[in-house]
C-alpha cells in the first residue's frame, strides 16, 4: 500500500520560513517520511530583511549585516549546507557610545553596559563621579523579588540610577531593540539580568558568575563577536532556496485566508488559486498574520505589539576624504546626544575584507520610539542628516562617492512588557483550535538571526512529530 504524501505549506520565506522548509526536507528524509513542500512568498526574491547589495568590489547589506557568534545555530546551518569555509568574523575593534558630542568607549566588560570590571569602568569618562558612586549602589541593594515582568528601565534605574543607564545602557539597548526601555520588557529582552539579580543578590556580581550573560561582554580586544559570509548574509538565503531543490516555490503570491476541512487546512491564494494541507507554517510577521486568523477569532492579543520602522544608510567615500576617522569600530548614541542617527559602525574597519582598498564605509541607523518620522523623508534628506551627524565626529572633505538608503517598514517589533506571556496564548490559542498550524519569526521569540533560524527549525520539527504520531497511529488501526 502506497504511503500518502503529508502536504506541508510554508508561508514566508525569510530566514525563519527557509530555514523551516530546509528543516522539514531534511528531518522528513532523514526519519522516511513523505513530505511534499510548498514556500510561498509575497515578494519576488527570498530573504525578507536580508538583502546584499555587491557593487563595485563592496559588500553591503541592506538590512542586518550580521550574527552574533555565541550563538551557533547559524554556524551548524552553514556546516550543514557546505558553506562553513565562507565565514568571515569580524575585526576586533572598540565600540564607543556618543554622549553629547563625544564618543567614549564602552568599558571593557560590560554586560549590554553594566560594568563587571570595575577598573576600566571607573576610569572611564562615560559616567560623572556622582553616577559612579550611584551605579555601586548595585552592591548594597537588596535582590529583586518579583514574579511578574516589568518594564527594563525600572529594573535598572533601581540598580544604577539614571546616569548610567541613559549614558550607556539604554543606547545598547535601544541599538539592538530600537525601543524604549521604560517599555520593553525585561523578561522578554534579557531575562539574564533578573536571573543574575536574584541568585548573587546583585546584579553586578551575578553577571560576573553568568556564563550566558558573561558571553554578551565587550571586549575589545576580542576578535570576531559577530560573523557574516564572503559575500554577505544573502549567501546563506541563496544557498538554502538552492537547497530546497524538491519544494514547490511560488512567489509575488500571498495568502489571504483559510479554512479548516477536518484534519486539514485550504489556503486561498491571491493567484486565484488554492492549497489543500496537512500541515502550515506561518512565518510572517505578527502584522500580517492577523488579518488572516481575524476571521478565526485568534491572535487578537497580537495587536498590543507594537512595530517601529528604521532605515540604514550607508555611505562610501575615498580614503582621502576622512580625515580623522573613527577609532573604534562603531558606537552607539545616547538619547541625550544632539544626533539624528541611533547608531553607526565603520564598515572598512569592523569588515575589512568587505571593503576595497582605500575606501571607507560608514552605516548608520536612524529611526526608534518616538523618531520615527525621520525614516518617512526622502533619501537626500536622510543622506544630509546623517552627514551632518558625521561630521560632528569626522573632518570629511568630500561628498560620498555613493550612498545607499534602505527603509525597514515596521521591522522592529516591541516585545513590551508581558510579551512572553502574550505570545504563549497566542501559541496555545492556535494549538487548541487548529494543531496542523504553526506561527514563528521575529515577533514572537527573538528577532536576531539565530533566534530565526531556531523559531523555523522548531516549528517544523513540531509538524514532523504530528506526521509520525498520525502515522502511528495509522499502523495501529490496520
Amino acid at each position: 500500500m502506497a504511503v500518502k504524501a503529508h502536504k506541508v505549506v510554508v508561508v514566508g520565506a525569510g530566514i525563519t520560513g527557509l530555514s523551516a522548509a530546509y528543516y522539514l526536507q531534511k528531518h522528513a528524509t532523514e526519519q522516511g517520511l513523505e513530505i511534499e513542500i510548498t514556500l510561498i512568498d509575497a515578494a519576488h526574491r527570498f530573504g525578507g530583511k536580508i538583502q546584499t547589495l555587491q557593487k563595485d568590489g563592496f559588500v553591503i547589506e541592506r538590512g542586518p549585516d550580521s550574527f552574533v557568534s555565541r550563538k551557533n545555530s547559524i554556524q551548524q546551518l552553514a556546516k550543514e549546507l557546505g558553506i562553513e569555509n565562507q565565514l568571515i568574523q569580524s575585526a576586533p575593534g572598540e565600540t564607543h557610545v556618543a554622549v553629547g558630542n563625544r564618543l567614549y568607549p564602552i568599558p571593557n566588560g560590560s554586560v549590554m553596559g553594566v560594568p563587571t570590571n570595575f577598573g576600566s569602568f571607573l576610569t572611564s569618562g562615560i559616567s560623572s563621579w556622582f553616577g559612579k558612586i550611584r551605579a555601586l549602589g548595585d552592591f548594597v541593594l537588596p535582590a529583586t523579588h518579583m514574579v511578574e515582568d516589568q518594564p527594563l528601565g525600572k529594573f535598572l534605574r533601581r540598580r544604577f540610577g539614571n546616569e548610567l543607564v541613559e549614558n550607556l545602557i539604554e543606547p545598547l539597548f535601544s541599538g539592538v531593540f530600537a525601543g524604549d526601555i521604560d517599555r520593553l520588557s525585561l523578561k522578554a529582552t534579557f531575562p539574564e539580568l533578573l536571573e543574575a539579580d536574584q541568585q548573587k543578590g546583585g546584579l553586578i556580581r551575578g553577571l560576573k558568575k553568568n556564563k550566558v550573560a558573561a558571553s554578551r561582554a565587550f571586549d575589545t580586544e576580542r576578535e570576531g563577536l559577530f560573523q557574516t559570509f564572503k559575500g554577505g548574509l544573502e549567501t546563506l538565503i541563496q544557498t538554502l532556496e538552492k537547497e530546497l531543490d524538491h519544494c514547490i516555490i511560488l512567489k509575488g503570491v500571498k495568502v489571504e485566508k483559510f479554512e479548516q476541512q477536518q484534519e486539514q487546512v485550504k489556503l486561498y491564494l491571491t493567484n486565484d488559486s488554492s492549497i489543500s494541507a496537512d500541515g502550515v507554517i506561518f512565518a510572517l510577521p505578527h502584522g500580517k498574520l492577523m488579518p488572516i486568523f481575524e476571521p478565526h477569532g485568534l491572535l487578537k492579543g497580537l495587536k498590543d505589539i507594537p512595530s517601529t520602522s528604521v532605515a540604514t544608510v550607508s555611505l562610501i567615500f575615498p580614503e582621502t576624504a576622512v580625515i580623522n576617522d573613527l577609532d573604534c569600530t562603531g558606537f552607539v548614541v545616547a538619547r541625550n546626544s544632539d544626533f539624528t542617527i541611533t547608531a553607526c559602525s565603520a564598515s572598512h574597519l569592523k569588515w575589512p575584507r568587505l571593503t576595497p582598498p582605500r575606501k571607507k564605509v560608514y552605516r548608520a541607523f536612524i529611526g526608534q520610539v518616538g523618531d520615527e518620522a525621520v525614516v518617512e523623508l526622502s533619501d537626500g534628506e536622510i543622506v544630509k542628516a546623517v552627514l551632518e551627524d558625521l561630521q560632528k565626529l569626522l573632518n570629511i572633505r568630500e561628498s560620498p562617492e555613493f550612498t545607499v538608503v534602505s527603509r525597514m517598514k515596521e521591522a522592529m517589533p516591541q516585545y513590551l512588557v508581558g510579551h512572553g506571556e502574550r505570545i504563549a496564548l497566542a501559541k496555545k490559542e492556535v494549538q487548541n483550535a487548529l494543531p496542523m498550524l504553526q506561527i514563528a519569526g521575529g515577533s514572537f521569540e527573538g528577532f536576531g538571526l539565530p533566534a530565526c533560524v531556531n523559531q523555523g527549525k522548531a516549528a517544523a520539527d513540531q509538524l514532523i512529530e504530528r506526521f509520525k504520531a498520525q502515522s502511528s497511529d495509522l499502523e495501529e488501526t490496520m
